[in-house]
């Protein structure tokens, strides 16, 4: 395999330096991704961060997300503007042969979500959490070294599947903040006004079986993505691994608190994150189930996009790099104790201009993810 060039190392550092301000539960969680995989993905999340920091503050986000589709002509033609992020993706993307459609899709997520845009179907949900989450998840897999279509569909499988359990978990803090991302046909269906939501969120038992009828979906694509998972270099399984148990998690907490998604956030507990962070290192030398489900609709695109792009060599890891089962270890625990720390830093409610924007982007490696 040919030696390709890196970013500058001080164009890494401004990346790690952005996230470290900006995104600190990737910023810890990276920790479980192999160096190499982990120095790509800093540079991705950085992109990621700053295109999302850019349309969320603008106050014109039409022309933020203009600006940076320019600045993706430039990092395409390798000619970036003066930016550390900009210079270190154009690297990247060359490198590991990233198609220019999943940064587009990306920015088309974040003009609907500034837009205020809604989802009158499940389909058209999952459009949408193509563009913020499965974007991501297959660029992770690309980063890695996955190419084969069947591994990047299930990838978006896990992007989406993260994203409909971060809508289903949020409900009531999206309301508060003026957002429905549930299905508008499926409130119909239960015969609840999404404007009497926006207005008094209130919980009840037909939200309880909306929220339900969500983490069903999440669920169907969680066992999905688990073949995919398994055609990862085994140095990247853990980490990965540890995000889709942690975030199907979050579906079982939802489930015990009777779905409500209103009244209370559901968190999954330290104690439970430390025991799937242990099962997802023990089940990293897994044997690959079939990975053969064909793509969602809605991500197909993305799939698609992978196979048309030149099929130049990239950086992705060796099957046979692998954390020692004492350093993954000690990574976990670091992790847990950056995840607790952060946890005691958290305000109790962020002002509605700060809520989250309802994508991976910003808490994970998130899509083919990371907790958050």
């Amino acid at each position: 395999m040919p030696v390709l060039s890196r970013p500058d190392k001080d164009d890494l550092a401004a990346c790690r330096a952005l996230l470290r301000a900006g995104s600190k539960s990737f910023f810890a969680a990276s920790v479980l991704l192999p160096p190499r995989v982990r120095e790509t993905a800093t540079v991705l999340y950085a992109f990621c961060r700053l295109a999302d920091d850019a349309v969320d503050l603008s106050g014109a986000p039409e022309d933020a997300v203009a600006t940076l589709s320019a600045r993706l002509d430039g990092i395409y033609a390798r000619t970036p503007i003066d930016h550390p992020v900009d210079r270190a993706l154009s690297i990247v993307v060359e490198g590991h042969a990233l198609p220019r459609v999943f940064f587009d899709a990306l920015l088309d997520g974040l003009a609907w979500d500034a837009g205020g845009r809604t989802y009158r179907t499940l389909s058209e949900l999952i459009d949408y959490s193509a563009r913020v989450a499965g974007t991501v998840g297959a660029l992770m897999t690309l980063l890695m070294g996955g190419r084969h279509p069947d591994v990047l569909a299930r990838a978006c499988d896990l992007g989406v599947a993260m994203q409909l359990t971060n809508i289903a978990r949020d409900v009531g803090e999206d309301a508060r903040a003026g957002r429905i991302y549930l299905p508008l046909d499926w409130l119909a269906e239960a015969g609840l006004d999404p404007a009497a939501l926006l207005d008094a969120p209130a919980f009840d038992a037909r939200l309880a079986g909306i929220v339900q009828r969500l983490l069903d979906e999440a669920a169907r694509l969680y066992r999905r993505s688990e073949g995919g998972i398994a055609h990862l270099p085994i140095g990247c399984r853990p980490a990965i691994h540890a995000a889709r148990l942690i975030y199907a998690e979050i579906g079982v907490g939802l489930a015990a608190n009777g779905y409500d998604s209103i009244s209370r956030r559901t968190v999954v507990p330290r104690a439970r994150k430390v025991a799937l962070l242990a099962r997802a290192v023990v089940d990293s030398g897994f044997a690959a189930p079939g990975i053969g489900a064909t793509a969602l609709a809605e991500v197909q695109f993305l799939v698609d996009a992978v196979q048309a792009a030149p099929a130049q060599a990239t950086q992705g890891l060796a099957i046979g790099e692998a954390l020692s089962p004492l350093d993954l270890d000690a990574k976990m625990a670091r992790v847990l104790d950056m995840f607790e720390k952060l946890a005691r830093r958290a305000p109790a409610r962020r002002p509605v201009r700060e809520v989250r924007r309802r994508s991976v982007r910003t808490s994970t490696v998130r899509g083919a993810g990371l907790p958050a």
